[in-house]
């Protein structure tokens, strides 16, 4: 294992024709590191085999197996916390869906506690049947569970129908299943009109938004003209709040183009299909848990999106990290018995912004289509870089993390070198966390690490012994820098693609 820092030019690798194992095509790490990159160039990651079931063409054949429907993980991954937090520790799109999934077999609430539906979560049943999901909790596979979208969430509710929508044709059963915060905040089309009216007025200073509407929908919230769900129960006072709050809309932006008397209108019917779903979700929680009940709390998006701790004002319009749960679900942290930390085993990010560890070129374009590194909102290409121990070890201490759930360790599998990095360096000194300003995050020397490959499928890998010892080591490594457990390894798409550290 050796360090380095990266700072100056770097030229991709080329890779071989595709028609060999994975392993012997994709040697391209070899390259990287023995020249110094700027802090503009940086390396980026490299994805190897990820979720077969979704890749295509001549990588296909090499490394990807079928989803089968093995003994389900949901014994191995149980744990023993009445309420659990699922936290994304990155920029998002860590996988936490899946081990929501696993775990809300074992749990009788699953709930939501902000973002919207700029969130993404893929999840695989038993028999390898994708679901996307926005909106609904990943819970709500468990026929046992009750899903709780809560007060801190806000929803377009065309959105969330067509969820439902989507999800009973899959056979998933909704009905009495879903619980919606009546102090829910509405997202409505005319947020979503806004959030692209701002985009553009930003031009080349883009934050990189999904266009959902998401931040305007925060900001009626802050600035007290917002719809809640409850607003739904008197017609003429709904209608006559929307109206306010489209005017605020016209006289702000030029160009601003919404029919708020046809929302309206839809809405009439809209609140008769949502009312049923409707409740006190603050109650419910805290009377479930009094009952002793277990609760199952789902993050949306990350930590270095939070609007207060990421990389601002690249970040998202809530608050990912723990304060958000208890804010968002009227649930005292004092109740919070595990918290988990969901980070891939390098990183990705969507949309503008800082990002340390990315790395570019022929290598990232090829992980980029094995792993499928698109988002399950936009469908826009993500960026790809190294594992970030900086952002990690910064995500931890926030969060107060007790568990780190490990994902995509199997897309590595073909690399001689995986790099980490351990270190941002300004002018040769160490920086003893993540910069606020983000002119110093950007201009920052990552310290790398190389740690030795496996290059071995490791996707039907079910127990901590089958792991190679490289890949231990990697692990290892990553728990010595941050200070936690990874007890669950990701190594597939599937249920029961998840290893547990013993």
């Amino acid at each position: 294992m050796s360090s380095q820092i990266v700072g100056s030019g770097h030229q991709a690798p080329a890779v071989q024709t595709p028609n060999r194992r994975l392993a012997d095509a994709l040697r391209i790490n070899s390259i990287l590191g023995k020249s110094r990159l700027s802090a503009q160039q940086r390396t980026r990651p490299q994805r190897s085999i990820r979720h077969c079931q979704q890749v295509t063409g001549p990588y296909r054949s090499a490394v990807c197996q079928s989803v089968k429907a093995a003994t389900p993980a949901v014994e191995k991954v149980d744990l023993d916390a009445r309420v659990a937090v699922v936290l994304g520790t990155q920029w998002g799109d860590e996988g936490k869906g899946k081990l929501v999934d696993i775990l809300a077999q074992k749990y009788e609430i699953v709930a939501r506690a902000q973002g919207g539906a700029n969130a993404g979560h893929t999840i695989y049943d038993d028999k390898g049947t994708k679901y996307a999901l926005h909106l609904v909790p990943s819970g709500i596979l468990n026929k046992g569970a009750m899903c709780v979208v809560g007060n801190g969430v806000v929803i377009h509710l065309p959105t969330l129908f067509e969820e439902i929508e989507t999800l009973a044709g899959q056979g998933v059963e909704i009905e009495g299943r879903l619980l919606i915060s009546d102090r829910a905040h509405l997202l409505f089309d005319l947020h979503k009109e806004i959030d692209g009216l701002r985009e553009d007025e930003l031009a080349g200073k883009k934050i990189g938004t999904t266009k959902r509407g998401i931040g305007p929908a925060y900001a009626s919230k802050a600035i007290r003209n917002g719809l809640r769900v409850v607003d739904l129960k008197d017609k003429e006072a709904f209608a006559d709040k929307l109206r306010k709050l489209a005017m605020d809309g016209s006289k702000r932006f030029e160009g601003f183009q919404y029919d708020v008397e046809a929302d309206i209108e839809s809405f009439v019917e809209i609140a008769k299909r949502v009312l049923p779903y409707v409740g006190d979700t603050v109650s419910m929680i805290n009377d479930s848990y009094d009952s002793g009940k277990r609760i199952l709390v789902e993050g949306a998006n990350a930590t270095m999106l939070d609007l207060d701790f990421g990389t601002y004002p690249y970040v998202t319009s809530s608050n990912p990290s723990i304060g958000g749960v208890a804010v968002g679900l009227g649930l005292s942290p004092n109740k919070f018995e595990a918290i988990i930390g969901v980070a891939k085993a390098y990183t990705t990010r969507v949309g503008s912004g800082p990002y340390p560890t990315e790395i570019f070129g022929k290598e990232a374009e090829t992980m980029r289509e094995v792993g499928r590194e698109y988002g399950v909102t936009t469908g826009r290409p993500r960026r790809v870089g190294w594992l970030d121990i900086p952002a990690l070890r910064y995500a931890t201490r926030i969060n107060g993390l007790t568990h780190i759930n490990l994902t995509k360790l199997d897309c590595l599998d073909a690399l001689e070198t995986i790099k980490l990095g351990t270190e941002y360096h300004i002018d040769g000194k160490p920086l003893p966390s993540i910069p606020a300003d983000l002119s110093t995050l950007e201009a920052v020397d990552v310290v790398y690490e190389d740690i030795p490959g496996w290059q071995t499928d490791i996707s039907k890998c079910r127990s901590w012994d089958e792991l190679p010892a490289n890949a231990k080591s990697y692990i290892a490594r990553i728990e010595e820098l941050v200070g936690v457990k990874c007890k669950w390894i990701g190594v597939g798409p599937g249920r029961d693609a998840v290893v547990v550290q013993p």
